[in-house]
């Protein structure tokens, strides 16, 4: 089968596309044939040689977690699928997937069936980034009616499904972009949106419940604490929380806890719901064939993307 693989570390230009062996499902396991595949910032840092790649260990591997595609196999001891099944999903995390690539193997579980009122190409955009958001304001907290929220990069992957999920949980939504994408997320749920790059969201929003933190760094994290409640949380996504962050909020009467999301096919059955209700939409910014991978790279990098990439197999 074709697959983009790496031999070494570095930039976009160390993907290429390979002929590799088609993997065969063991027992539990579905092999899926990919239709499209998610692209996502660990992809770029993993690639580069931080990110995942303490797990997957030195090339050559496969990138790629987000899948959408078609059963074409099943192992033994299957019995929620069968050939002919559209699904998506997000195997194998933080384990190498391979979702860059023709054809995956997974446990049966860690799919679901996709959206049906979406393509391929968007419900390759759904997993990690969905279930991030998802599983950050369901299981690190609770998002009860009337919270108020604050979602850091509410315009990228992660952050525009953020928003969508959390005003489906009845939150107050706010969030921070750039003034360009303001009315788009307005139309997807948010009640009040910040410029970061020309107002200090620390001096613009006070009395907020949850911080979800999709920027990660250290001193966000230190000025997301001043805008939150006595006993409010701040949930860091991408980096985890920095010991200087927790010990601020430990003395404030805060709280601080990392995220890393999980493969989760019930949940992914779960935003399949909302999809098809038309309570969550699915933004891909552009989709590029398998080929041009370097080049999906490079644009992911420009961090101005609103919403996902994507490859098409």
């Amino acid at each position: 089968m074709r697959a983009i693989t790496q031999q070494r570390f570095g930039g976009p230009e160390v993907l290429e596309v390979a002929d590799v062996p088609r993997p065969e499902p063991l027992p539990t396991e579905v092999l899926v044939r990919v239709v499209a595949a998610g692209i996502n910032p660990v992809d770029a840092k993993t690639r580069e040689g931080s990110g995942m790649a303490g797990v997957l260990g030195a090339p050559p591997f496969i990138l790629g977690w987000d899948v959408s595609g078609v059963v074409e196999k099943t192992g033994h001891g299957v019995h929620t699928l069968q050939p002919g099944d559209e699904v998506y999903g997000m195997p194998w995390f933080p384990r190498q997937a391979g979702a860059y690539a023709e054809y995956v193997t997974a446990p049966s579980r860690q799919f679901a069936r996709r959206p049906v009122s979406i393509s391929h190409e968007a419900a390759a955009a759904v997993p990690l980034a969905g279930l991030t958001a998802w599983q950050s304001l369901t299981a690190a907290t609770t998002i009860k009616p009337g919270q108020r929220v604050l979602i850091h990069a509410a315009a990228g992957g992660v952050g525009h499904f953020a928003v969508q999920i959390a005003k489906h949980l009845g939150a107050y939504v706010i969030g921070t972009a750039r003034s360009a994408k303001h009315d788009w997320l307005r139309s997807l749920g948010a009640d009040e949106l910040i410029d970061y790059s020309t107002v200090a969201f620390d001096s613009a929003v006070k009395d907020v419940d949850v911080v979800l933190d999709l920027v990660g760094d250290e001193q966000t994290g230190l000025r997301s604490l001043s805008t939150l409640t006595p006993g409010g949380l701040l949930i860091a996504v991408p980096s985890g929380v920095a010991p200087s962050v927790f010990d601020a909020a430990q003395r404030d009467g805060k709280r601080a806890v990392g995220f890393l999301v999980e493969p989760d096919g019930t949940a992914l059955t779960e935003i399949a719901q909302l999809i098809d209700a038309g309570a969550v939409h699915v933004e891909v910014a552009e989709a590029f064939p398998l080929e041009r991978a370097a080049d999906a790279h490079r644009a992911l990098e420009t961090g101005r993307t609103r919403g996902k990439l994507v490859l098409t197999i």
